[in-house]
């Protein structure tokens, strides 16, 4: 899992049939004294966070197919947790 700050909403108008209904969200990965640590990701975001939020990506394949039911779905990234302090 990795640290993330949000730093924004992606909008597409074709996208694979497994997005529909689901947000994606640009985040900034973190070290942990809070600074930009290597390139921004695009994750699914499963627990209604923000712009300006920071939370936990998850990255595994493994993990991030077992949150689904389909067993073929097409992500990388999954927002998991929103950091609170």
């Amino acid at each position: 899992m990795r640290l993330a700050r949000i730093i924004g909403t992606v909008v597409s108008t074709v996208h694979h049939p497994a997005y529909d209904g689901k947000r994606v969200m640009l985040c900034q990965p973190l070290a942990p004294t809070g600074e930009p640590d290597g390139a921004q990701v695009v994750a699914l975001d499963r627990v209604d966070s923000g712009p300006g939020d920071v939370v936990l990506i998850l990255k595994e394949g493994t993990g991030v197919r077992q949150l689904f039911d389909e067993t073929q779905f097409p992500v990388r990234s999954v927002i998991v947790g929103v950091v609170d302090s």
